[in-house]
């Protein structure tokens, strides 16, 4: 079965064009590493918690919206090698390297993670 790795952010609204461009850019890197597919999702319906949400999870301000973002690969195996080729493609590889590429978001309210499958179903 697949592994996922999860991402969620806030980026200025502002930003939605320089961020489509950003991860269109970067998100050729998984690929090429192995990954099945990438998804990058725009906030269009996120609603406020009672307890915690989205919005509260990335700290977003009143200005930005909710990115929630995976990468599909085929297992953890090709996760992992894939993972370990972006840390250290990220000076010397443009895509990756945030001088060249920079991320149009504060990286340090991204939350993410691994996940193994627990279900799958399609039609």
């Amino acid at each position: 079965m697949s592994y996922i790795d999860g991402f969620v952010i806030a980026v200025p609204k502002a930003n939605k064009e320089k961020f489509a461009h950003h991860a269109e850019t970067a998100d050729t890197a998984f690929l090429e590493w192995g990954a099945i597919r990438v998804f990058e999702c725009w906030e269009d319906d996120v609603p406020d918690g009672k307890t915690t949400d989205f919005r509260r999870a990335v700290k977003a301000k009143d200005d930005e919206a909710v990115v929630f973002s995976w990468i599909e690969w085929p297992d953890k195996a090709t996760r992992d090698a894939g993972m370990e080729k972006m840390m250290a493609a990220m000076k010397s590889d443009p895509r990756l390297n945030p001088e060249q590429n920079p991320m149009p978001f504060d990286g340090r309210r991204m939350i993410f993670g691994g996940f193994s499958p627990l279900l799958e179903l399609s039609q």
